[in-house]
């Protein structure tokens, strides 16, 4: 594989913050006088943070994730009513086993993108995840746990190896003083696509569809067309020469380059640190997922569009506030930003969303809007931990920067397995109400270990 990076020329601006300056043209005369170079001048798009090269990139990862998000809030209950009697806690096998995937492949999103290059890793990806999720869809009138358990576990490697493969891309292209802008552009489209458009297309398609079984099973199907348009995108939209190929240095052997992760976590303590922080994160998000649809949409009466409707709002407000945290990251400090608005704020944000939907009547029009208005606050500060992509390859300095990605890719997609771990653990003893409070619990935890961590002088020069 050759290594297009060794002679690229970008207009991007490297982490480092440093641009080479511009190669005279072979035709200029020997003694001519370089002419000055003109004013740079970015596009709007740009000046918004999403850099220019990779502009499509975010467009794609956006459909891609939206083909992902349709399931992403009947999933749990659809298994259940494939597998019959006792299908609700095989189900929750089933997403526990596809958590273990989603961990893996987050790791390997990363150092693979050092070893093949982001944009190879983001095709293996999508390819996986069309033809797993096809098996998927075949295994589920069978009625078998186990072959629906690998099926979806297999399908459970591709959205990572696909989303995250380009985040590493678009902090390997970024200037330091917009990296938390750039990370905050990219969950915009990650939660934009799972679970905001995606739960809204499905509010749309289920009954379109048929309701019920039949609609959910279409519903899925037709996700991959939305994967497969994000792919396209990407691959004939991008050509920022960076994700093309081999990022890691030739003389880095494969074995050291895939080992690399756990390499930085051991000789850099607090890169760890940082990444378990960003594992607690959207832990909740994801086992609100698994919780929620039967309370809101049996328990207290709402139904299923209502809880549909639920999500789309309140992850419309976290997409509206991930680049907004990430520029005020960028302006006020990383670390301040996700202690007291990611962590703290999102801790009240859950609670609310528990508490209010069971103090108001159950089923009413206005209870309903008011326990959305309460989910909506968690969406929002959800969005303040979004400075943790600037932070984790922050503390593992320019040189391991690509290993510091591989986990804090680990830790964005481990959260999923997290979130369902805690359901798995402490709702059969504790209730749903057992499993807010672990979350809760475990964001005192990042609280507390996140103020004994302090961003290197080197970042902490830059504003940080």
């Amino acid at each position: 594989m050759s290594d297009v990076n060794r002679d690229r020329s970008t207009t991007l601006t490297p982490p480092g913050g440093v641009t080479a300056p511009p190669t005279a043209p072979s035709n200029a005369a020997p003694n001519a006088a370089p002419t000055p170079p003109g004013p740079a001048r970015e596009g709007l798009v740009a000046r918004l943070g999403i850099p220019h090269q990779l502009r499509w990139g975010f467009l794609g990862v956006l459909v891609f994730m939206t083909g992902d998000g349709i399931e992403s809030n009947f999933i749990s209950p659809h298994i259940a009513t494939a597998l019959g009697s006792g299908g609700t806690d095989s189900a929750a096998m089933v997403i526990g086993i596809y958590g273990v995937a989603v961990l893996v492949a987050s790791y390997f999103a990363g150092v693979l993108s050092e070893l093949w290059g982001p944009r190879r890793v983001m095709t293996i990806g999508a390819a996986m995840w069309m033809v797993f999720q096809i098996t998927f869809l075949a295994a589920l009138p069978t009625g078998s746990v186990g072959l629906i358990a690998l099926t979806y576990f297999l399908r459970g490697l591709g959205f990572p190896l696909f989303a995250f493969s380009f985040l590493c891309w678009v902090n390997h292209t970024v200037a330091r003083e917009r990296n938390a802008t750039a990370v905050g552009w990219f969950y915009v489209v990650f939660t934009g696509g799972l679970p905001t458009l995606g739960s809204l297309i499905a509010i749309g398609t289920i009954p379109a569809f048929g309701g019920g079984q039949l609609g959910e099973t279409w519903s899925m199907a037709l996700s991959l067309v939305f994967v497969a348009a994000g792919w396209v995108i990407v691959r004939f939209g991008v050509h920022e020469r960076t994700g093309l190929g081999r990022i890691a240095p030739r003389e880095h052997s494969a074995a050291r380059v895939i080992a690399s992760g756990i390499e930085v976590c051991v000789k850099r303590p607090k890169v760890l640190l940082a990444v378990l922080i960003r594992l607690v994160n959207t832990a909740p998000e994801f086992g609100m997922f698994v919780i929620m649809p039967a309370i809101i949409g049996t328990e207290l009466g709402w139904g299923q569009s209502k809880w549909l409707t639920m999500t789309v709002i309140v992850y419309a407000g976290n997409i509206l506030f991930n680049a907004f945290f990430g520029a005020l990251g960028d302006r006020i400090g990383w670390i301040r930003t996700v202690k007291w608005f990611g962590i703290g704020a999102s801790a009240i944000g859950l609670l609310a969303w528990w508490y209010v939907p069971h103090l108001v009547p159950a089923g009413s029009e206005w209870g309903f809007w008011l326990a959305t208005a309460a989910g909506t606050v968690f969406g929002i500060m959800l969005a303040g931990f979004t400075p943790m992509g600037a932070i984790v390859p922050a503390f593992a300095g320019e040189d391991r920067r690509g290993a510091a990605m591989a986990m804090y890719a680990t830790a964005a997609g481990g959260a999923t397995f997290l979130g369902n771990a805690v359901v798995s653990v402490v709702l059969p003893w504790g209730g749903a109400g057992g499993v807010v409070w672990t979350f809760v619990a475990l964001y005192v935890a990042a609280f507390v270990v996140l103020s004994f961590l302090k961003v290197p002088s080197e970042a902490e020069s830059a504003g940080h």
